[in-house]
């Protein structure tokens, strides 16, 4: 992976985990660096559903692949957000 790859990932991460903290439900307290690391692994995981369905090589831009990261992004920050919450209450 080059570093124009590595950067890219970043911005992709924190555009797709940053939209995916916005449609969560609820309040998120988990802070911006983790958010940014689910948004990248949200994005990977969107795009391997899209390429094995089979809609992730369109004309254009990828409507649909991007609706299926933020969903999964949503849904990470969600389970993110109840697993780093619960760490701070068990004292």
């Amino acid at each position: 992976m080059t570093i124009g790859g590595i950067i890219s990932a970043i911005v992709v991460g924190l555009i797709i985990g940053a939209l995916g903290r916005l449609i969560a439900p609820g309040k998120q307290g988990i802070p911006i660096w983790l958010t940014i690391i689910v948004g990248i692994v949200a994005a990977f995981i969107g795009t391997a559903i899209a390429r094995g369905i089979g809609y992730a090589d369109t004309k254009g831009f990828d409507w649909l692949e991007l609706i299926t990261q933020v969903v999964i992004a949503a849904i990470g920050v969600s389970l993110v957000s109840g697993m780093y919450g619960r760490r701070k209450l068990t004292r």
